[in-house]
């Protein structure tokens, strides 16, 4: 199994990303707009907040999902033990922690990126599959209030994680597509059609995009969401953290994803099999 690696700036860019997610469920992006120093610097912004004990002011709310994560909230579906993380739910309308401004530039940019990705979906998506869709892919995040951007802090491990847990075990995303500029340190891996695992370049000047579930609700399972995990460090490795940034699109609530569900009814079903919401 091979991700490819698509350059924005190829004439044939929309077609060659949209034939590698439908292939594997993943495409990386490389040559694209956003500037490395932008990404850069909204990674220290994090790290810095991390860092400080002020993140437990930020202790998120149950019925907005927004806000700080304590280390150990998440598990992924069906497994028993939490992720070896923390990670903080930025929404534009959130409380989120004063002087993120390169943050807010980012936001507002990657967003732009994401629109345009999802048009180049759109457009080389077969008829009956473009049918499918309730309204136009970028039409769906329009003004959408779920549009999440989590950046994640992976600790440093210390020697006393618990027997069996990992970073961030095997899961799917929930959303239409992730994008993720490449992280601080490698560990994503996916899975293939043979149970296979594989590693995801951790490029710099990269973005990696999968498809969500929600996409593939969406698509009659066209694109497919593929499980994907981030694998704890190796021994010369775990000395050191590893912060990633996802953007999640997310549809506004009220859009029809298939005659089964609308995106908020799919959303909370599952936040609640991953621990997140409790009613």
């Amino acid at each position: 199994m091979e991700v490819k690696t698509v350059s924005y700036k190829d004439p044939e860019a929309g077609r060659k990303f949209a034939q590698s997610l439908k292939e594997t469920g993943f495409g990386v992006l490389s040559d694209h707009p956003i500037a490395h120093g932008l990404i850069k610097d909204t990674f220290a912004e994090w790290e810095q907040f991390f860092a400080s004990e002020n993140k437990k002011e930020y202790h998120f709310d149950e019925e907005t999902q927004a806000g700080y994560f304590p280390f150990q909230s998440e598990n992924a579906k069906d497994f028993d033990k939490k992720d070896l993380k923390e990670f903080f739910h930025y929404y534009e309308w959130g409380k989120n922690p004063p002087g993120l401004t390169k943050t807010q530039m980012y936001y507002k940019q990657i967003q732009n990126l994401a629109s345009e990705l999802l048009s180049w979906i759109e457009e080389n998506s077969p008829e009956e599959v473009k049918k499918k869709y309730s309204e136009p892919l970028p039409e769906m995040i329009k003004k959408s209030p779920q549009i999440l951007l989590r950046p994640i802090h992976y600790p440093a491990f210390t020697g006393e994680e618990e027997e069996g847990a990992v970073r961030a075990a095997a899961h799917e995303d929930i959303n239409l597509i992730t994008l993720l500029p490449a992280a601080t340190a490698p560990g994503l891996q996916v899975k293939d059609t043979n149970g296979n695992w594989h590693d995801v370049k951790c490029d710099h000047g990269t973005i990696v995009i999968n498809c969500g579930d929600m996409l593939m609700e969406a698509s009659g399972g066209y694109y497919p969401s593929t499980t994907h995990q981030v694998v704890n460090p190796g021994v010369e490795d775990s000395s050191k953290p590893r912060f990633s940034m996802p953007l999640f699109l997310h549809p506004r609530p009220e859009v029809v994803l298939s005659k089964n569900y609308t995106a908020k009814e799919y959303l909370n079903q599952r936040l609640r099999e991953i621990g997140l919401l409790k009613n």
